[in-house]
């Protein structure tokens, strides 16, 4: 097989237009059991302190991307919860990154929230500050379930919920769910699809649980109290997702992102066309775009060099207090590395590659190890390469083929 070409022009394909800003917030009322995210329980005496210092960081982090800034597409203010933080505080960062950076006029704002964390107040106040998309994480719909998962939420929080943030006008609404998980069985997992699609958001995210070591979960499996989820069951779960949200006329855009496109509602389907609803900021990401990273243990892509800041809340503060980023590390990946990166990121999405694209890649899409793949079932017919919904759920196979 043709092996991933190392070449710069293979790289030409990384985003052009996008440029986001991501900001870390910590905090959260309990810790899940599997969650292996940079978040902290209590510390309620140093929230507002942390979000000044997010303040402070925006103007080190513009100041080092020189002196004609990129337009900021989106905005992704993720966690923990963010919404432990008053709406005003997140009103204030907001607020100062377009002082000092360009916005779009269509800049996409997303923040994610705990369904317990919203009520009208909370909702109004996130519209007001200037947020565009809410991510709400239900996770499930069964009480067993969420129970099992450590959420500290109810199935009917996530409706109350998703009617406040309406009621405030949030333009985007994202619903993430959690399938392969303790308690769970093939009914539960269809009613938590069709409970979601009652609801009516405009996108859905849907993950598979994976157990990571420092965790609940991760110390469970360690010591033989719980099995690790069945890579079978796991595939039947997303075959279910599948079937579901496109009978529900949803658009599978990316491996684990499904989005409702009310443009194109009653249009037949084109593989590959990206529907409106999908989130911005992280095609920016899926496209090896550039953006900025705020916040403890936050990651950032830009000039081509990725960098990270250390987890530690006080430590953050204290880096910031002395007039400093936070930053933990960096990495440069040489051309090969970079293409390898490229190839993941761009077959995660439905468009994939075209030809051309491909080809800069060094991938024959008429080759016979692409035609394997095809007859497989995991690549879709057409002059590119794009994986089929098949494709999908084996994404890291297919690409360590590719690469191979």
């Amino acid at each position: 097989m043709t092996a991933v070409a190392p070449s710069r022009p293979g790289l030409a394909m990384e985003a052009t237009g996008l440029f986001g800003v991501y900001a870390h917030v910590p905090f959260c009322l309990s810790r899940c059991h599997y969650c292996d995210f940079v978040t902290y329980t209590g510390m309620e005496g140093l929230r507002r302190p942390y979000a000044a210092a997010l303040l402070a960081e925006a103007e080190l982090a513009v100041a080092a991307t020189g002196p004609e800034p990129s337009t900021v597409t989106s905005v992704f203010i993720g966690g923990g919860t963010p919404t432990l933080l008053p709406a005003g505080d997140l009103g204030r960062l907001l607020e100062r990154l377009r002082e000092l950076l360009p916005f779009a006029p269509d800049v996409e704002v997303t923040v994610e929230a705990n369904p317990e964390t919203v009520d009208q107040a909370v909702a109004d106040g996130l519209v007001e500050a200037g947020v565009t998309r809410v991510s709400l994480g239900a996770q499930s719909f069964d009480e067993g379930v969420l129970a099992a998962l450590g959420r500290t939420h109810g199935p009917a929080r996530v409706g109350q919920a998703v009617a406040a943030l309406r009621r405030a006008g949030v333009e985007a609404l994202n619903l993430d769910l959690i399938f392969g998980c303790p308690s769970e069985d093939d009914a539960s997992w269809a009613d938590s699809l069709a409970a979601a699609v009652a609801l009516g958001p405009d996108h859905l995210s849907a993950y598979a649980l994976t157990i990571e070591a420092a965790t609940r979960f991760g110390r469970m499996v360690a010591d033989g109290r719980m099995a690790e989820p069945d890579e079978d069951l796991l595939a039947d779960r997303y075959e279910t997702a599948c079937a579901v949200l496109a009978a529900s006329g949803w658009r599978h855009y990316e491996v684990s992102n499904w989005a409702r496109d009310p443009v194109l509602a009653g249009a037949p389907h084109r593989r590959g066309a990206l529907p409106s609803r999908a989130s911005r900021h992280n095609l920016t990401y899926w496209r090896r775009g550039p953006y900025l990273g705020l916040g403890a243990g936050a990651h950032e892509f830009t000039g081509g060099v990725r960098r990270w800041n250390g987890p530690g809340v006080p430590a953050y503060l204290a880096a910031l207090a002395a007039g400093r980023r936070p930053t933990a590390g960096e990495e440069r990946l040489d051309g090969e590395q970079a293409a390898f990166e490229l190839l993941a990121l761009r077959l995660r999405t439905a468009d994939g590659l075209d030809q051309a694209e491909a080809e800069r890649l060094g991938i024959d899409p008429t080759g016979a190890p692409v035609a394997e793949l095809r007859r497989a079932g995991l690549l879709a017919p057409g002059p590119g390469v794009a994986l089929t919904e098949r494709g999908m759920f084996l994404h890291g196979e297919v690409v360590a083929r590719l690469a191979a």
